[in-house]
């Protein structure tokens, strides 16, 4: 079996991100740094997964401390699948206010909107900052 290896240049483009990336990422111990052999440090494809893995649960709204915690869950040799399902629950959790903030958001911005209208009234008259709490209308 062929084991890929890759300079950081070369596992940055693998992982669909920049070389300061993974050099950020080193740095807050999501990916571990390599020693140096024969003048430069060598990453493996199950390095570039990982990076890969990070992105993806970044952009899914997990934060790198949450990540971080899947990925020590995923290395430890006594987690179990509760353990995996506490850390997904309580990101769960967490996304179902998030679309609930994100509803109310909504309805308070259709009640901005509609109140104002085409309305030629000045802004100041409407008291946006008012605008999200409940029963608020534009005079």
């Amino acid at each position: 079996m062929v084991v890929t290896r890759f300079t950081i240049g070369k596992l940055a483009r693998a992982s669909g991100v920049g070389v300061e990336t993974v050099r950020f990422y080193e740095r807050k111990g999501l990916v571990k740094r390599p020693p140096a052999q024969k003048g430069y440090r060598t990453y493996a494809e199950e390095d570039a997964r990982r990076i890969r893995f990070i992105k993806r649960a970044q952009e899914l709204g997990f934060t790198l401390k949450q990540i971080k915690g899947l990925l020590e869950l995923n290395a430890a040799p006594r987690s179990t699948c509760a353990d995996v399902k506490r850390h997904t629950d309580a990101k769960l959790t967490e996304v179902e206010q998030k679309i609930r903030d994100l509803q109310q958001m909504k309805r308070s911005l259709r009640t901005l909107s509609s109140a104002c209208g085409e309305s030629k009234k000045a802004v100041a008259n409407c008291r946006i900052l008012n605008c999200f709490e409940p029963g608020w209308t534009c005079q």
